[in-house]
């Protein structure tokens, strides 16, 4: 027996969850968890709400109620989503708790005794009329990148990751004036210490899947920064240091801890040791947008404290809705709240599962959700089970049938009902989940052309033995769907159990222990319903009517943004080289670059150094945006814009020359 510890991602309490959150962690995590504990496994799943930073300080503020009080609102309504959902969580807690607190203060006092932290003056913005200092969410101004507005921390239009104090135009969040730039001291993580274990924990652990890596490698290979670890406000854990009054920790330094706090909350309401779990066997499950922080950051802390690394990091892909990227402030979302009002969440559990593999984005389609419950759900697997409930009550008394002289056909069926469990098992045990599912969905509709093709309503007549065969193979196929299913669609497998008069509390194992002739069902119930058009078209009016208001917005925006050819003619765009390219002081991703356009060198401050070292561009030739106003990043005049994707990648004209004009 192994003990896991399963962890899924703090969700954000500034609002309740939606159905992207539950496609990329909640669901796979309780499937896996499901799974282990009827394999025999002692699992430990725990959650927490992550309740500190500074969205939740703005919106306290724009509200004018205390910061704890919406954390209370929201972590109550994602506690409900969860439970709604049948998340089997041992324990879900908040960050805000007395318990989370001492556990973090004490993490970071551990790591700052070590020499892992230390003190360093930094430039932040401060606004003077609310006397103080501005973190990332306080700020809101201009992109340097691509001149849209954004907010200090990240640009929505062009998705670059963003300091406050690179905005153009900032201003305070609070009052709306205009910050100006002072200096303060902050706590940092030596990140870059752990460059070498990182480098070995990434290519060595074979349980990392191929995305979590492959993100992880492109951070390493530019070399990791220390990592800010404090910040100038009120809300938050107080840095537990002499001298740091005003300061706390940043919410991703005790957000990963929130995993061991309600750990530890379990264990004092349990009387078992947390760390048992967390020793033998470690997974955690995100979204993709927090792997960094997961593969990189997290294990950094850990291995400062001298603790295990985690075994397995799964990283759910993206959802998108209708074709769209979600946006909860346009209310481009399905809630979960408001989707079990209108159906059973074992819909969702399917349906959110079966779509894609997890380690590819997919979309959410009420058109497609609506034909994979009718011609998955209802047609193969509801149909399979009430056509054998019903035969078997309709001409065996309700008993399940005896089984004797089985036919070639009666044996190649029963092998594959038998050989069904270890192959979900193995694909649970991989991570692919939606493979178990289509695997179980492959079966039934063999079940289904068999039950056709024995034909039970003639052979009862003619042949009652290959009639008997049939529905006695059919029940067993039906007992190991009750339990098969259970870790995908918990409420479903447990109505199936029902009417098969079994327990619900079933092991693995049980999918392949068979029936005895002669026990006895319940009636039959239909347990998937078809989901008719008006239903689906009822979702998608509530949905698309949430854009109405704003598709005149989008319309003239978009209006505006079109340029004319005569415009697009003034835009001056040469061929350049680089001749000198260095890394900014306090930015992970800006380069200073010096760039020969032909007639002249000019200065371009760019955002490309996540994906490039200063050394790799030296002599690269990149076309290069030559008749720009001048302005100012981090302190430096940029005279162009390098032309490059939004992933930073630059387009590579290598067969023109140094100066030549395009177009």
């Amino acid at each position: 027996m192994t003990k896991i510890f399963i962890s899924c991602a703090l969700p954000y309490a500034n609002g309740p969850c939606h159905l992207g959150h539950l496609r990329s962690t909640y669901i796979p995590a309780d499937i896996y968890a499901r799974y282990n504990r009827m394999a025999g496994n002692d699992v430990l799943m725990v959650c927490a709400t992550d309740e500190h930073g500074t969205p939740i300080a703005v919106k306290a503020e724009q509200e004018g109620i205390p910061p704890i009080d919406v954390a209370k609102r929201y972590h109550d309504m994602i506690a409900e989503d969860i439970k709604s959902c049948d998340i089997t969580l041992d324990n879900f807690t908040r960050t805000t708790d007395d318990m989370h607190t001492q556990i973090s203060q004490d993490f970071f006092k551990y790591l700052y005794d070590e020499g892992l932290i230390y003190e360093q003056a930094i430039e932040q913005l401060y606004c003077e009329n609310c006397n103080k200092f501005l973190p990332d969410r306080y700020v809101e101004g201009i992109c340097p990148h691509c001149g849209a507005d954004a907010r200090g921390d990240h640009c929505e239009m062009c998705g670059r990751a963003l300091d406050p104090v690179e905005l153009e135009e900032p201003r305070c969040l609070t009052c709306g004036h205009t910050p100006v730039i002072k200096q303060t001291t902050q706590y940092f993580f030596k990140l870059s210490a752990f460059q070498k274990d990182l480098e070995e924990y990434i290519e060595t652990n074979e349980k990392l899947p191929a995305n979590v890596r492959n993100y992880a490698r492109n951070w390493l290979k530019d070399g990791l920064t220390d990592w800010i670890f404090t910040r100038d406000m009120d809300w938050g854990i107080p840095v537990p240091l002499e001298g740091a009054e005003g300061k706390v920790l940043y919410v991703w330094a005790e957000a990963f801890l929130g995993y061991l706090s309600s750990a530890a909350q379990w264990s004092r309401k349990s009387g078992k040791a947390w760390e048992e779990y967390w020793d033998d066997y470690v997974v955690h499950f995100i979204g993709k947008d927090i792997i960094y922080h997961h593969a990189l950051f997290w294990p950094a802390m850990l291995k400062g404290h001298g603790c295990k690394l985690p075994d397995d990091i799964f990283a759910g892909e993206f959802l998108s809705l209708e074709g769209r990227k979600m946006s909860t402030s346009k209310n481009w979302v399905v809630w979960v709240a408001d989707f079990v009002k209108d159906f059973d969440s074992d819909l969702l559990r399917y349906y959110l599962t079966i779509n894609a593999p997890l380690n590819k984005d997919t979309d959410f389609s009420w058109d497609e959700f609506q034909r994979r419950i009718n011609d998955e759900l209802a047609d193969i697997i509801g149909n399979f089970l009430h056509r054998t409930f019903t035969f078997t009550k309709k001409f065996f008394d309700m008993k399940v049938p005896e089984y004797a002289n089985p036919s070639q056909a009666d044996l190649e069926f029963e092998a594959e009902i038998k050989a069904l469990p270890d192959t979900v098992a193995a694909c649970i045990e991989d991570m692919e989940f939606r493979d178990g599912l289509v695997e179980i969905e492959r079966v039934t509709k063999l079940a289904n052309k068999y039950f056709n093709d024995q034909e039970p309503w003639k052979a009862v007549k003619e042949d009652k033995q290959k009639a008997a065969n049939c529905l006695y193979l059919s029940n067993q196929m039906c007992k190991a769907l009750a339990v098969l299913l259970k870790p995908y669609i918990p409420r479903s497998a447990d109505k199936i159990c029902d009417i098969l008069n079994i327990s619900n509390d079933n092991s693995w194992d049980d999918a392949n222990v068979f029936l005895e002739t002669g026990h006895e069902i319940s009636k039959a119930k239909p347990l998937f319903k078809k989901i008719e058009d008006e239903v689906i078209e009822a979702q998608k009016e509530k949905l698309y009517k949430n854009l109405e208001s704003q598709e005149k917005e989008v319309e003239e925006v978009d209006h505006m943004d079109l340029i004319t050819i005569d415009e697009f003619a003034k835009v001056e765009i040469r061929i350049g080289q680089i001749k000198e390219c260095e890394k900014i002081k306090k930015s992970n991703k800006l380069l200073k670059t010096q760039i020969d356009i032909g007639d002249k060198t000019i200065q371009v401050i760019a955002g490309l150094g996540k994906r490039y070292a200063p050394e790799d561009l030296i002599g690269k030739k990149v076309p290069v945006v030559v008749n720009l106003q001048p302005a100012k990043l981090m302190g430096e005049e940029s005279q162009g814009m390098i032309m490059a994707t939004e992933s930073a990648a630059i387009l590579t004209p290598d067969d023109c020359e140094i100066g030549e004009l395009l177009m």
